[in-house]
């Protein structure tokens, strides 16, 4: 299957998405299988779109989250972080590599 081939799919099911949404539903969703020609299956392909709404939902709102800890840390004096603050910065940075992998497609970070 080719990435055409899996766009067409996706506009047959989706006539509303737009180009944008669907070069990106495209990308996760080759990333999150391993064998790309199983996607040619309805019920493989439904199984992963679902699978993937709800990973990127959940990066969604972990990022949500993540951006409103930061913005409350920015607003503070770097030289008087305490130890929770530092922690925000490492639960934000793994937030990030976990988004990034999402687009990757591979593990960026054994955490």
């Amino acid at each position: 299957m080719h990435c055409h081939d899996l766009a067409a799919r996706i506009e047959r099911m989706h006539p509303e998405a737009g180009p944008r949404d669907v070069a990106r539903l495209c990308l996760l969703l080759t990333n999150h299988v391993e064998e790309i020609d199983r996607l040619q299956n309805c019920e493989t392909l439904s199984k992963a779109w679902q699978e993937m709404g709800i990973r990127l939902q959940a990066a969604t709102d972990q990022h949500a989250a993540m951006t409103e800890d930061l913005e409350n840390l920015a607003r503070s004096d770097p030289a008087s972080f305490t130890m929770d603050q530092v922690w925000v910065l490492i639960r934000a940075i793994k937030v990030q590599s976990q988004i990034l992998q999402l687009y990757v497609g591979q593990a960026l970070l054994d955490v």
